[in-house]
């Protein structure tokens, strides 16, 4: 998505984040038919239900090993964050004001994009795709307890959590008999709330 960004021009403040956006677009698009081209040829009808279930999000296999895979790249990405608490704060304002304030802008990007996409990589490999639940809540979060990003990365971490074992919950309760995928359950929650919280932004003065 980098590269393909990085091809098509970039840019600078909303044409930088538009054109990211779009590719982050053309590039799930690609691997999505890659990942169903691949599941119509490997599997059979069952099997395909299975892993179509899986991608939409699903806890109820995850075992303490899963548990313990995962919390070395959670630990990491938490700790990277962290360690560039002060770069982030900077990006606030944009990549030239980071730039101005002595920011090595391009190998702080590269790190902490490489991190988040290993992190992302290693939790779907574990519980599948679940969404919204990285989009919406440091948004919200930064309502909450502002914008320092030694504060912020901590608490959206936190609650992130919390706000994942409560999709787990509803998602096994909410129809009697059946499980959702937890995926559906973030989804009809977090679509919502991240419409509400860019309203709002472009409402507040």
């Amino acid at each position: 998505v980098a590269l393909l960004a990085q091809a098509a021009g970039g840019g600078v403040g909303l044409r930088a984040a538009g054109v990211i956006v779009l590719a982050g677009i053309a590039g799930s698009q690609m691997f999505n038919a890659l990942t169903a081209l691949m599941i119509t040829k490997s599997a059979n009808a069952e099997q395909a239900r299975a892993i179509m279930f899986w991608l939409l999000g699903n806890m109820s296999g995850v075992r303490w090993p899963d548990v313990l895979s995962a919390l070395p790249a959670a630990m990491i990405g938490l700790l990277a964050c962290l360690w560039h608490a002060r770069a982030l704060d900077a990006f606030t304002f944009g990549s030239d004001s980071a730039a101005s304030l002595g920011i090595p802008v391009r190998r702080v990007q590269l790190l902490l994009i490489g991190t988040a996409a290993l992190v992302t990589a290693v939790m779907v490999s574990v519980v599948g795709a679940i969404g919204f639940v990285g989009l919406v809540i440091p948004h919200a979060m930064r309502i909450v307890v502002g914008h320092r990003h030694a504060i912020l990365v901590p608490a959206s971490a936190l609650a992130g959590a919390v706000f994942l074992v409560f999709a787990d919950v509803v998602s096994r309760v909410i129809v009697p008999g059946q499980v959702l995928p937890i995926g559906v359950v973030t989804a009809l929650v977090g679509a919502p709330v991240f419409a509400l919280i860019l309203i709002g932004k472009r409402t507040s003065p």
